[in-house]
């Protein structure tokens, strides 16, 4: 189960960027028609649709149109006319037009410092506690963009809160090396945390009777295991699978984050068994476990709020009413660092990232693999010209997952050098505390779960073998040590594991402990 950054991917999964562009330019064509009979009162003010480059004459006249908007002129009906107008507006402009709309409404529409230098002298002049705090309700105000209350005025609009959101993705983008859009996506940033806050968000459980519309978003927001098509959709929301998700008032169409559930007996260990299209449905009755697989952020304009934790202990709360017989709640999920770290260990260590036996056992392996291929095979890079580290050599094998012997060598090394990973390495942030480097691990254990049992080949798909060499983990919600378990994380920087993790961790121990950070 994933989770993504702080757009981070480091917490629940963001939809792959193929999804977004289909559902992007549909949302915009819904946006155009919508508010254009509100935009109609407002276009005799306007004049002429600026051209889709933004140029700077254009530019000009379009910040007229964004101070009316700012005064107020004219009744709410003409304000709201007037913000509609303006979005249609950015939504005919050409990616050059919307970036130079962006560059004008964060450097003309930025605080004004001398209003805040003179609402500070008067704060600090003030000489008895109601003055104060007339001041300081002042300094409050002056210390608000314009360009804030510009973007608050969308809230009213059909729509508005989702164009704000996918204004914020396209933004994001822009501003990576740009400080003054950098400004500005930190302010829509920060609005919009406000206003999703997770007290304000409405769960719905998805099923199969939900509308077209909403399950093809699944399909296409999915970011962990690839749906792959309506029957498998169907699948994944039968009697024994539940599929979760958040919805803000103000986007009641539009899921902000899900998570997929399968009501199984025992601990699952492999995805590709747990989403068998010819497996048996189960009698969800019979179950004692719920195993989260799958959670996915749906909308990248929300990136950095994070709400899954919430979700998924409202889950948990939801599924042990329905399922009083269900006493293990765990996940089953990527690591979607480690073969990133693994390689640049390798680079570093080599072979010394094995034992004497480890090593010897794996090069016997190729040797024999070797002599089964063509005679000419060790000319062309075989184990007799090679000189890459033997773990290189293994894992660039065609085929080494499927290699019953190959693996079973592979996997106390591989095992161990995971554990390591999940476990030891850290990082310290500017003046935070350290957290695991695996960002899903960050993110489960920061909501109470424990690392539970590492998975051998849990995912042999191209994507889970690339990421994380077929690995998978459990992390087990115990509710009764959600709590403890959190402090201890995130209070002391201890990551809880379970016996079977902390075995394979001493076994690293006494292999040397190489592989460090």
């Amino acid at each position: 189960m994933s989770d993504a950054p702080d757009t981070t991917i480091l917490e629940p999964v963001p939809p792959s960027e193929a999804a977004q562009p289909n559902f992007l330019d549909r949302a915009l064509d819904n946006l155009r028609t919508r508010w254009r009979e509100i935009a109609a009162s407002a276009r005799g003010a306007v004049g002429a649709p600026p051209r889709t480059h933004l140029p700077k004459e254009d530019a000009e006249r379009l910040k007229e149109q964004i101070e009316a908007c700012l005064e107020s002129r004219g009744g709410e009906v003409s304000a709201r006319a007037r913000a509609a107008q303006l979005g249609r507006t950015y939504l005919a402009l050409d990616p050059q037009g919307r970036r130079n709309f962006l560059l004008m409404l964060a450097r003309d529409f930025d605080v004004d410092r001398d209003a805040v230098m003179d609402a500070m002298a008067t704060f600090q002049a003030a000489a008895d506690p109601v003055a104060r705090g007339h001041a300081e309700r002042a300094l409050r105000r002056a210390l608000e963009p314009p360009r804030l209350r510009l973007l608050t005025q969308f809230n009213a609009l059909p729509e508005g809160v989702k164009f704000l959101v996918d204004l914020r993705a396209e933004l994001m983008e822009m501003a990576r090396g740009e400080p003054l859009l950098q400004a500005l996506e930190d302010d829509l940033k920060n609005l919009l945390r406000a206003w999703f806050d997770v007290g304000f968000l409405e769960m719905h459980r998805i099923t199969w009777d939900s509308p077209a519309s909403l399950l093809e978003k699944l399909i296409k927001y999915e970011a962990v295991h690839e749906i792959s098509g309506w029957q498998d959709l169907k699948d994944r929301l039968d009697s024994d699978r539940r599929c979760f998700a958040f919805f803000h008032p103000r986007m009641p169409h539009e899921p902000l984050i899900f998570v997929e559930v399968a009501l199984v007996q025992g601990m699952s260990d492999n995805v590709q068994a747990l989403l068998d299209p010819t497996a048996p449905v189960c009698d969800p009755r019979s179950a004692d476990s719920a195993i989260f697989y799958s959670i996915s952020n749906a909308q990248v304009g929300l990136a950095g709020i994070s709400f899954g934790n919430f979700l998924i202990k409202r889950v948990v709360d939801g599924l042990a009413t329905e399922f009083p017989n269900i006493k293990c709640y765990a996940t089953l999920s990527p690591i979607p660092g480690f073969r990133r770290w693994f390689d640049r260990a390798l680079d570093r260590d080599g072979d010394a990232l094995l034992t004497n036996t480890e090593a010897e056992r794996i090069a016997e392996r190729l040797a024999e693999l070797d002599r089964a291929d063509d005679a000419d095979a060790a000319t062309e890079g075989g184990v007799g010209t090679d000189e890459s580290p033997l773990l290189v050599r293994a894992l660039a094998s065609p085929g080494w997952a499927e290699d019953e012997e190959l693996q079973k060598r592979l996997r106390g090394p591989l095992m161990r050098l995971g554990v390591h990973y999940l476990t030891t390495v850290q990082e310290a942030k500017g003046h935070g505390r350290a957290r695991a480097l695996d960002p899903v691990a960050h993110f489960h254990l920061t909501n109470g779960a424990r690392m539970e049992r590492l998975n051998w080949l849990a995912d042999r798909s191209a994507k889970g073998l690339k990421q994380s060499l077929g690995m998978m983990i459990n992390y087990r919600y115990r509710l009764g040590e959600i709590d403890a378990n959190h402090e201890a994380y995130t209070g002391e920087g201890r990551i809880i594991t379970s016996s079977a993790v902390r075995s394979l961790d001493r076994a690293g121990s006494k292999a040397g402990g190489k592989a460090g950070g």
